[in-house]
């Protein structure tokens, strides 16, 4: 997400999620692989293989397709993830010559190998790459082959270091492009297919350790409800639907495109991809033809809470792991994806989280990233940080990475991160 448009509405629909009476945790079980409904929570309420080569992918090593790992092993596996935010998924900067620009245009710094290999060093084991394309295509869609190349490198410089890799669209919600209603639906499956059809097609024999999720907090964006579900409005009942739709003709445009992509995991959000929009009762996964017993799709979420606290800059600088008020903010939305999906063999990744810098509130931020990791890791949830490059300018910062001396500015976060997970 490009933050802080709209930074107050971001949340509202995580944190009505809040409001639903805590679990009882007392009967918390993690799921250990294996289906048990005692383990269900009572809620009252790499390697890759370069597509250029035509190198035939089954013997990638990494993930074989015999099911050596199943999901929540790959979950695990990736530990702790990291955004590349701020960067490829710049869109709509006008003032621009040259396309190529847009990488630095919203933090200042190109993406560097150092800056990957610095990731690993520190112990990240994923990464997540947004990328914005339609700044970037043709009026059929078809993605500009520089910027495609430039994406693909900066993929291979993950992959060739044994990290997972995240792709996706992005910043692509509009009208013309990819918007939740039923007025635009089949021009967003147009464009939401066209360009699946193009990343699989380059991509399909690179190894399982690269995921592809289909887009980036799907919503009515300039609506009253762009940030939260009334579970009554028509608008939002309809937008859920045409979501549902659009994930399903992403699963379909992948899997139909051959090679590692007929096994690849996929990941997919609800509305706004809030926990809120994968708790509705409206949200369904997609269809997939991969095995029942073999669950690839992947649920999305994005969660910046508690709100006051992780994303609002004019809210507290207050939390506390020792606040149950505090904690709950955390754990509770947390406990409702595991009761969903978790516990019936679904997975569940948080690919946004973060806490804002709020007058070098390192400490607090420190204490609350290692208590979120720590709770995810237990609920079999991976996370991965939003970073959009420490010392941002625009006042908001989340970033833990200064890019341009490829230095930790926020070591503490960064060790919590990777010591809780």
């Amino acid at each position: 997400m490009k933050f802080f448009k709209n930074a107050i509405g971001v949340i509202l629909c995580i944190s009505a999620v809040l409001s639903i009476s805590a679990c009882q945790r007392e009967g918390f079980d993690v799921y250990d692989g294996e289906y048990n409904p005692s383990n269900v929570i009572t809620n009252s309420d790499s390697e890759y293989v370069d597509s250029s080569n035509g190198v035939d992918s089954t013997d990638s090593g990494d993930l074989p397709q015999n099911d050596e790992m199943n999901v929540f092993e790959m979950v695990e596996d990736m530990k702790i993830g990291w955004n590349l935010g701020n960067t490829f998924d710049a869109s709509d900067c006008t003032w621009l010559t040259d396309e190529m620009q847009y990488e630095s245009a919203w933090n200042g710094e190109m993406t560097r190998e150092e800056h990957i290999q610095a990731l690993k060093d520190a112990g990240f084991n994923a990464v997540r790459i947004p990328v914005s394309w339609h700044n970037h295509v043709d009026a059929d869609y078809k993605i500009s082959e520089p910027w495609l190349n430039r994406t693909e490198e900066v993929v291979k410089w993950c992959l060739d270091r044994d990290m997972y890799v995240i792709l996706n669209i992005h910043h692509d919600n509009s009208t013309q492009f990819m918007y939740p209603s039923t007025q635009y639906l089949e021009q967003s499956k147009k464009y939401v297919t066209a360009i699946w059809e193009q990343l699989s097609e380059r991509f399909k024999n690179y190894s399982h350790k690269l995921i592809f999720e289909s887009m980036n907090e799907p919503r009515l964006v300039g609506h009253n409800n762009e940030w939260w579900i009334d579970a009554n409005n028509a608008d939002c009942k309809d937008a859920i639907s045409c979501i549902n739709e659009i994930n399903q003709a992403f699963v379909d445009t992948v899997r139909n495109s051959g090679g590692n992509n007929t096994s690849r995991y996929l990941m997919c959000p609800g509305y706004d991809a809030s926990a809120d929009g994968a708790l509705n009762d409206g949200f369904v996964l997609p269809t997939d033809p991969v095995s029942d017993n073999d669950h690839r799709i992947i649920v999305t979420v994005h969660a910046y809470v508690p709100y006051d606290f992780a994303l609002n800059k004019w809210g507290t600088n207050s939390w506390s792991s020792s606040n149950q008020a505090d904690t709950d903010g955390v754990t509770v939305f947390m406990d409702n994806l595991y009761n969903k999906f978790i516990s019936q063999g679904t997975a569940v990744i948080i690919d946004e989280f973060g806490a804002l810098d709020k007058n070098g509130n390192a400490a607090i931020r420190t204490e609350f990233a290692a208590f979120y990791v720590k709770s995810a890791r237990e609920r079999k949830i991976t996370c991965f940080w939003w970073d959009n490059n420490a010392f941002n300018t625009d006042g908001e910062n989340f970033g833990l990475l200064d890019r341009k001396t490829n230095t930790w500015q926020n070591e503490s976060i960064m060790k919590a991160l990777i010591e809780n997970s």
